[in-house]
């Protein structure tokens, strides 16, 4: 099932599933009417509260007809608890920047007023003058999780989406750690929905493209990465407790503006897309203001 929060010119903002192929949606209101099942107003009491369970019994019979174009895409959870991201848990990327990779989680929390919807601007302040993008698998935890093994670890997820973890190369060098050069406003577009794990039979087999200005930047898989998803939860969830909503990006291949020997960072007005096998495509515009 492919779950999107959207802004639609009659109801709202409410949310949808899509079609299989992703081309068309039926909105809150019109599973109601087709199936009767009282769904909550909220994407968040929709998915958290085992509504998605009920919804899937009548999936195959439900009639799209919705085009995605009529709808604005939103970022598809409002709110998080917490925003978990991973630093250099790719080989290719961590041997780009010249450094060992960990074999625990490196971690920072992006505030979740970075959150930005799959084709909004990207709004960079002027201050900033190396703006480097990221593209993520992030997951989105389903339940309440604390001390899960790896075996059952990948059993706390709702879902996966995109995330882009933009970053303020010169602040975050500046800093020496992370969270104020990848915590400013706009700075994690993602979407374009939540695919629910059912789809998705192997998360660390994905592959992952971002083009800005349709000149590819990387190209790699999930399966470069260090830490594995199942692992990643489990660690975790070991030193704190993991709520439902929260998103763990898992980290970016090679590929950044950063580790290039003629860096080719974002600047105003260049168009980033990252798409990332079975979860769909973003495209985000830099816009410096």
């Amino acid at each position: 099932m492919k779950i999107a929060r959207i802004k639609d010119i009659l109801a709202g903002e409410t949310y949808a599933i899509l079609s299989n192929d992703a081309g068309k949606l039926i909105t809150r209101s019109e599973i109601q009417e087709q199936t009767g099942i009282p769904l909550p107003p909220t994407v968040k009491d929709f998915i958290f509260n085992d509504w998605t369970n009920e919804v899937m019994a009548y999936q195959k019979d439900l009639e799209y007809d919705t085009s995605l174009d009529a709808v604005e895409l939103l970022a598809p959870l409002p709110n998080p608890p917490t925003i978990i991201c991973l630093a250099f848990n790719y080989y290719d990327h961590a041997k780009d920047a010249g450094l060992m990779p960990s074999d625990e989680p490196v971690i920072f929390i992006k505030p979740r007023t970075t959150l930005n919807s799959p084709y909004s601007d990207i709004i960079c302040p002027p201050f900033v003058k190396r703006l480097d993008y990221e593209a993520e698998i992030a997951v989105v935890i389903g339940k309440r999780t604390k001390a899960v093994s790896e075996e059952e670890a990948l059993d706390s997820v709702f879902g996966y989406m995109i995330m882009h973890d933009v970053s303020a190369r010169d602040i975050q060098f500046k800093d020496k750690q992370f969270t104020r050069g990848k915590g400013i406003d706009t700075f994690a577009p993602c979407g374009p929905w939540i695919t629910t794990k059912d789809e998705i039979s192997d998360p660390q087999n994905l592959a992952i493209v971002t083009r800005v200005n349709d000149e590819v930047r990387q190209n790699s898989s999930s399966l470069n990465m260090v830490i594995p998803i199942k692992r990643i939860i489990s660690s975790l969830s070991s030193v704190m407790t993991i709520e439902a909503g929260d998103i763990i990006s898992t980290g970016t291949p090679a590929g950044v503006a950063m580790s290039m020997a003629d860096p080719k960072y974002l600047k105003d007005g260049d168009i980033v897309e990252i798409a990332i096998e079975k979860l769909g495509k973003i495209r985000n515009r830099v816009t410096v203001k």
